[in-house]
């Protein structure tokens, strides 16, 4: 008998990589639960054990990718002083940036409409995308009372458009718009002074 890949207890999250990678390789199209069985060498009801369908498992490949933005961010907030908040938040923002440029596919569905348009995001998924914005709104406040950025509107105000700025450079990376890479960092330092500037 051949032996398996995986330990019992870990087939979930080694389902959710082995997606990952296929979602990588191929896109959205070309996954599907029978691939994903056949790439980890299981049984092909196997993944409906831990993902009820394909809406599910995309769902928790988005919810693994704000995790890990998640985790980003309070590194980067814990990492910095009150007198280096802007440091922090020049940290930040090209950690955001090359977050989607390394994990297109993963970033497309945390704010793409194959799960919120086309499909039905879980309610652990819209659990941790709202409490993301919120770790995002409380840090902007934050910001705001070091004079990094505005306080003429209110958090949410300006929380939402300094992300609109950030996920408007994200899309033109992932769509092909800029594709030299060599200007990635340029652009992201450029897009902090402006986001910095419009505070002004």
């Amino acid at each position: 008998m051949t032996k398996k890949p995986y330990h019992h207890g870990d087939l979930g999250e080694t389902l959710l990589s082995a997606a990952t990678e296929i979602l990588r390789e191929t896109g959205v199209e070309g996954l599907s639960m029978r691939k994903l069985a056949d790439k980890v060498g299981v049984s092909r009801t196997a993944p409906y054990h831990h993902f009820k369908d394909k809406n599910a498992l995309l769902c928790a490949i988005a919810e693994a990718g704000f995790k890990q933005q998640w985790q980003s961010v309070e590194a980067i907030i814990d990492s910095h002083n009150k007198e280096a908040k802007q440091d922090s938040f020049e940290k930040y923002v090209l950690t955001y940036i090359e977050f989607a440029d390394q994990h297109p596919e993963t970033y497309d569905l945390m704010f793409g409409r194959d799960i919120w348009k086309s499909g039905a995001p879980t309610e652990s998924l819209l659990e941790i995308s709202k409490a993301s914005f919120r770790q995002w709104l409380n840090w902007v406040e934050e910001l705001q009372a070091q004079g990094i950025l505005t306080d003429v509107s209110s958090a949410l105000r300006v929380g939402q458009t300094t992300w609109a700025t950030l996920h408007g450079l994200c899309r033109l990376l992932i769509d092909g718009i800029y594709i030299n890479r060599d200007d990635l960092d340029d652009m992201a330092k450029q897009t902090i002074k402006i986001i910095l500037n419009k505070q002004g």
